[in-house]
């Protein structure tokens, strides 16, 4: 299986960069994988393709403003740290921009020292690991100075930070938003709740290897970095409540699908705990707990893009997108979406 196997021409044009002021008025393009139909509707309408019994399946973990603009002690030089993930306290691996500005032993300054970074060791994929100097609350600070580590194809500022996180986020810990979620508003998860359909939420925490291509020409070879996921006892036990009450398991994006399959046996038991996943999933493989999806339009040759191709079969999967780029559909973080049923 080939890399460029997972390639599709995408205008530039299509990629959005700023999201609609009505989170659920996005575009919904629903695919029947039966019958190979594709229908055109808005994200609203997702609620025409929900049963009573079903359980739907929210991430809510919560970005964090984890773009830092700094300067090096004593030089001045300006210097871009992004959080990456929380070692202890105050120490945390981050990737830092350029890299030949930090090197062990310099301190970088955020808004003018209200934030000191000792840079203690480089790392792996030239990462570093800094320890922070401050006065106050961490997250205070961070949710003042701190900006929205916004994917590289979206070149627009965001003017709201809540944008880019989900109306259900609630734990702190990601480098990106599970973006799928975007589109739910409280009203509409009400009215969802309302017909009978369970709502569930895991956590996992988006990493940056979201953002990394893969580089290797056999898809096999490609490794997956590891993110962090939490399932508690409550919601592994709906879950499989509503599987065996003869509901279906519908996850919203690729994170909740990453998650639920980490947890769930070949007997299609869902169970609780945290831990660390490089779960990669692409055509072949045998889907334990996922019954549907909701996910948004993805980046050529991701790993994101295999794994729709992987519930919904290559051949559909490229034929929907093929037809979404025809139909102007918005791509990537800030676009539209996709229900496969």
């Amino acid at each position: 299986m080939k890399t460029s196997d997972f390639n599709f021409y995408l205008p530039k044009e299509l990629i959005a960069q700023e999201p609609l002021e009505d989170r659920a008025s996005s575009r919904l393009l629903v695919m029947h994988r039966k019958s190979g139909e594709l229908e055109h509707r808005h994200f609203r309408d997702i609620k025409e393709y929900l049963k009573k019994g079903d359980c739907l399946i929210l991430n809510n973990t919560r970005v964090l403003p984890a773009r830092l603009m700094g300067e090096r002690v004593g030089t001045g030089a300006h210097i871009e740290v992004l959080l990456l993930v929380r070692k202890s306290i105050d120490t945390w691996e981050v990737l830092v921009r350029p890299g030949k500005k930090a090197r062990p032993g310099d301190k970088i300054s955020f808004g003018d020292g209200r934030l000191v970074a000792e840079v203690l060791e480089t790392i792996e994929d030239g990462n570093r690991i800094i320890r922070f100097a401050y006065e106050g609350v961490f997250e205070e600070i961070l949710d003042e100075l701190g900006e929205m580590p916004l994917p590289p194809y979206i070149t627009h500022k965001l003017e709201d930070k809540e944008r880019y996180q989900t109306v259900y986020a609630e734990h702190d810990g990601s480098a990106a938003a599970p973006t799928a979620g975007l589109h739910f508003t409280p009203e509409l998860l009400q009215e969802i709740a309302d017909m009978g359909v369970h709502i569930a939420h895991v956590t996992l925490h988006v990493g940056l290897g979201t953002f990394r291509p893969v580089k290797v020409d056999n898809v096999l070879e490609h490794e997956m970095h590891a993110e962090y996921y939490v399932v508690e006892e409550e919601q592994a036990a709906l879950m499989n409540e509503c599987r065996k009450n003869g509901g279906r398991l519908i996850t919203v994006g690729t994170t909740s699908t990453r998650t639920l399959e980490s947890v769930t046996d070949e007997q299609g038991i869902v169970h609780a705990g945290s831990g660390w996943t490089k779960i990669f999933i692409y055509p072949g493989y045998t889907f334990h707990a996922v019954d549907c999806m909701i996910t948004n339009f993805h980046l050529p040759e991701s790993t994101l893009i295999m794994l729709v191709s992987a519930l919904a079969g290559k051949e559909l999967t490229m034929h929907a997108y093929q037809v979404a780029v025809k139909e102007r559909y918005r791509f990537f973080s800030f676009g539209d979406a996709m229900f496969i049923e």
